[in-house]
């Protein structure tokens, strides 16, 4: 199994995963800009990194990690969210359900456009979710 998920997620970094990667990174440094946006760079770079390698991993709430709610998993991490999508989310979100689309055309590329439905999901709330390996 590591090395079917190896040999995807070099071909997910050939066939546009690199470009998204790039794209989370570059959102998670214009956040760093200022002090109000720490918390989104600080999801950026996780949910960054997870953009360049997806096979494998998954993103889940800190709250199951941590069996406790904290700033990002609880009422300001939702305004925080609604904030984020507004602001950066919707473009990252275009970003990949287009990348979604130009891989469902072939059908190699399909499970490559599902990771990038996943991440345009993810898009929508990545305050407080932190990427873990996925359990087989």
């Amino acid at each position: 199994m590591g090395l079917f998920r190896l040999l995807f997620n070099i071909l997910w970094l050939v066939l546009g995963g690199f470009f998204m990667g790039l794209m989370w990174w570059l959102v998670g440094i214009l956040c760093f800009i200022s002090i109000i946006g720490i918390p989104y760079g600080r999801s950026c770079f996780v949910i960054g990194e997870m953009a360049f390698w997806p096979f494998g991993q998954e993103a889940i709430s800190r709250r199951y990690i941590n069996q406790r709610h904290d700033i990002g998993t609880g009422t300001l991490g939702t305004i925080a969210n609604i904030i984020w999508f507004l602001v950066f989310g919707i473009w990252l979100a275009i970003g990949h359900i287009g990348s979604a689309i130009a891989c469902f055309v072939t059908i190699i590329g399909i499970p490559f456009g599902i990771q990038h439905i996943k991440l345009a999901m993810l898009t929508l709330a990545p305050v407080g979710k932190t990427v873990v390996p996925r359990r087989m």
